[in-house]
Parts: structure tokens; sequence; C-alpha cells
């Protein structure tokens, strides 16, 4: 009977705090989000990219890059090493744990919409001092006071502060997600270079060694012609000193090249003493790479995403200090059991409750909530300056990559010729000093001359398939805005598997 009476009690207590929910639930439904709706400010965009020119790159419809873009490059061992990238990059991890920092705040801030209900339990032994002024009636007295409190706190989103706020969080986390997108271009991206760099090195000193041998065949046929008293001391020095240069040169490679392979290592979460990259000198030109239009680089670009959702942060931050112009409306309860003996605590008469509303206004705070506001608003007019300013660093990335592409092409195809001018050069210099026409100066200029040429032909590949990566980047690497999650809070997608 106690237990049925106990319950009852409690049953009344949480319905006048519910009832008072449920109004304040109607004052939530009907209240108003104070500050400005967001909408996406505009920013100039070209019809098309002026760098394209007569240079033809690949059409949208010829090829497509998805997420995996290095994979158009056709290198299984770029490829394998990429796809450690996802696994042990730290950078990546970072802002894997930045994001699931994000999502964690919003959760955290969502909980302003529910009211927030604590409980607790005492039981203290008291006694009344006989000589207490305040009443004659219980001193001297000893009792138990056995408690069972329940209190429900909850502020009533009458002027959207709490929706502001949430907002902003929710945008916050959508940008962080668009950086952590953004991370992981950058080291894929990153990875692609240094990988393509030291295969450029390794081109150069193939090139290098190869040319070695060569001047050490030259250098013998003049140590033969000179003890024969065909040539002189002078040619044998000529030769010497331009294969010792070559030598030189090919050794001085190595310094860049363990440079390359060390940051490889670390990109893939690697210390460099328990790495190596195996040379595999360059050969193939880079593939075509479909550029699209303009506009389409504000959905593909990740720190355009990311500088789009900090705009809707700034401008649901405006929100929350215009609300701080109105009332704070809460409902405050609390209820619960209290008596002197334990077996009657849970009783129908040592039920305790009390509920109601209670409003809170600022009447005067110095220009404290309009400074707070002029903030807001300043802040939302940075943001939207960074918006611009990002979207026009994206097309100028773009434009910059297309010509330079566009003119390597071009110049790689007057670099050939110069190579095939230079060999021949190179021969007819050899027969003429065979002939004895000529000196071996002849010689060594055409050997310098083919040398260069054939140098600056490697580098200027090496420089082509650094600005197909780099344009693949600048487009956005295949990603696109619509994988930003749209429920960070409760569902977003990492694209990282690091733990």
């Amino acid at each position: 009977m106690t237990s049925r009476r106990s319950t009852n009690a409690a049953v009344q207590i949480w319905r006048r705090a519910l009832a008072g929910v449920s109004l304040a639930s109607l004052l939530l439904i009907a209240g108003c989000s104070v500050g400005p709706k967001y909408r996406r400010p505009t920013a100039e965009v070209p019809a098309t990219y002026k760098e394209v020119g007569d240079w033809k790159p690949a059409q949208p419809n010829d090829q497509t890059f998805s997420g995996n873009w290095w994979e158009m490059f056709q290198d299984p061992k770029l490829n394998a090493l990429e796809s450690e990238v996802n696994v042990s990059n730290q950078n990546l991890k970072a802002a894997a744990a930045q994001y699931t920092q994000a999502r964690a705040q919003l959760r955290y801030q969502r909980a302003d919409f529910f009211p927030t209900i604590n409980a607790g339990a005492s039981a203290t032994r008291n006694r009344i001092s006989n000589h207490r002024p305040a009443s004659t009636i219980s001193n001297g007295i000893t009792y138990n006071d056995f408690q069972i409190p329940f209190e429900l706190s909850y502020q009533i989103d009458v002027w959207g502060r709490v929706r502001r706020t949430v907002e902003a969080y929710r945008d916050e986390a959508q940008a962080s997600a668009a950086d952590l997108a953004a991370v992981n271009l950058s080291m894929h991206a990153q990875l692609a270079l240094y990988y393509f760099q030291a295969r450029v090195l390794d081109a150069e000193e193939q090139l290098l060694n190869s040319t070695v041998t060569q001047y050490e065949h030259a250098l013998e046929l003049i140590k033969s012609r000179y003890a024969g008293g065909i040539a002189s001391d002078v040619e044998v020095q000529q030769a010497e000193t331009q294969l010792e240069t070559t030598r030189a040169q090919a050794i001085d490679i190595g310094v860049a090249r363990a440079q390359y392979e060390h940051a490889v290592a670390v990109l893939i979460g690697k210390p460099p003493a328990s790495f190596s990259l195996a040379p595999i000198p360059l050969t193939m030109p880079p593939p075509a790479i479909p550029v699209g239009l303009p506009s389409e680089l504000l959905e593909r670009r990740p720190d355009i995403a990311a500088a789009e959702r900090q705009m809707a942060a700034a401008n649901a931050q405006i929100g929350v200090a215009k609300a701080a112009y109105y009332p704070n409306i809460s409902l405050g309860a609390a209820g619960g059991f209290e008596s002197s003996a334990i077996t009657t605590l849970l009783s129908g008469p040592s039920v305790l409750w009390s509920a109601g509303p209670s409003a809170l206004f600022t009447v005067f705070d110095v220009g404290r909530r309009r400074a707070a506001s002029d903030q807001a608003v300043a802040a939302y007019d940075q943001s939207v300056a960074n918006y611009r300013q990002t979207v026009l660093t994206g097309f100028q990335q773009v434009e910059d990559n297309v010509a330079a592409l566009r003119i390597l092409e071009n110049e790689a195809q007057v670099q050939d010729k110069a190579v095939v001018a230079a060999q021949k050069y190179l021969e007819l210099a050899n027969t003429r000093y065979k002939g004895g026409v000529t000196s071996y100066l002849e010689v060594t200029t055409a050997q310098t001359a083919a040398l260069s040429d054939e140098v600056t032909a490697v580098n200027i590949l090496g420089r082509r398939m650094v600005n197909a990566v780099t344009l693949v980047q600048a487009l956005g690497g295949g990603w696109n805005s619509s994988e930003i999650p749209q429920r960070p809070e409760c569902c977003g997608k990492l694209t990282t598997t690091a733990r």
C-alpha cells in the first residue's frame, strides 16, 4: 500500500513538471529565431578558364578522377604508397580527431534543447541546540532527515538562442569535415609530388651515370691517342675534367633524392630508417587532366566548402548575439521525498514539490550586448571576405597549373628537338676530332651541350608531372561538397581509418 502511494506521489510530481515542459515546448514552437537568415554570398565566377587557350586537356566525359585520383597515373608503386596514407599519416589522424571534437561539441550544444534533470539522496542525523534563540519548542531534540530530491531545469528557447548556437556548431562541424577532406587531399598530393620528384632525380642520375660511362670510354680513347703521340696532354686533362665533373653531378643528386625518400616515409607514418624507395626513373608524361568549368570548382574544393560553412556559422552567431537583447525564460521544477524515518520516506505525505517559470532580463550592461552584436557582424563580414578570397585563390591555382601544363607541353616538344640536334652535333664533333680536323675542345663543348639539353628534357618532364599533381589538387581531387555530412553529430563519415 505504501509503495503504491509513493508511486502515485512521484507520478504527480513529474506530471506537474512535464506540464511545465509541455508549456515550454509550445513557447519554443511559437518562438522565433532572431538574426539574419543565411544565404550564401555570391562570388565572381568566370565562364571559362583563360589559360586553357588552344591547349585541349581531357574533357569531363573523356576521363574523370574519383577519390583515388592518383590511379590515373597508372603507377602501382604510387598506388601502394597512397593507400598507406589513410592508415598511418599523423597529420590525417590529427585532422580526424579535430573533426571528432567538432562533432562532440555539437552534441554538447544540442543537449540544451532538452531539460536537465538531477536526482540525489541524503541521510543526516541532526541535533538542535538547547540555546537556539529562534524557537524553544524544538530546542534540544535530535532527529533524522532522509531526502530523495529531484530537480528539473529548462531554458525555454523563445528567441532561438539555442537553435542559433546549435546551427553555428553544426556549421563548424561541417567545416571541420571539409577541413579533414582538405588535409586528406593535401597529404595524398604531397606524397605524389615527393614520389615523382624522386623519380625525376632517378632519371637524371641514370642519365648522368650513362654519360659517365661514355666519358670514361672517351678518356680511354684520348689516353691511347696521347700514348701514340696523336693527342696532347691538354686533351687528356679536358676529358678527365669533363668526366669527374659529371661524376660529381651524379653524386650530388643523392642529397635531394634521400630527402624525398625520407619525406615519403614520414607521410606514410614510418621512420625514414625503416623505409626505402627503389630507384624508378621517370619516363612517361602525365595523363590528360579533366579541368571542367570554373563554376564546378565551388563544389569540388574542400577548402572552399570549409570557408562557406564558416560563413554560415558566423551568420548563426549573429543570431546568438541578437538573442541577448531578449529575456532568458526558464522553467524550474523540484520535488522528491523527505521524512525523519526511512520507513515513511516513500509514502504520500513525504512528498514535496515546487515548479514555476522565471525570466531574467538585462537592464543595463554599458553597451556589452551591442559590442557583441557588432563583433558578430564584423566576424561574418570577415568570413565572407575569406570565402571570396579562397574562391579567387582556387581559380588562380587552376589557371597557374593549366598554363604550366600547356606551356611545358610545348616546351617539351621543342626541347626534344634540341636533344636530337645536340646528339648530332656531338656525333659530328667526335667524327671531326677522330679525323684530326678539330681539337678535343669542340668535342667537350658538344658533350656539355648534349648533356645540358638531356638534363633539361628530364627536368621538364618532372615539372609536367608536378604540375599535373598540383592541378588535380587545385581541382579538388575528385571530392564533392555533397560528401559533407548533413548531420555530423550522429553520422559524420571520416575519410581515414586511422585510430
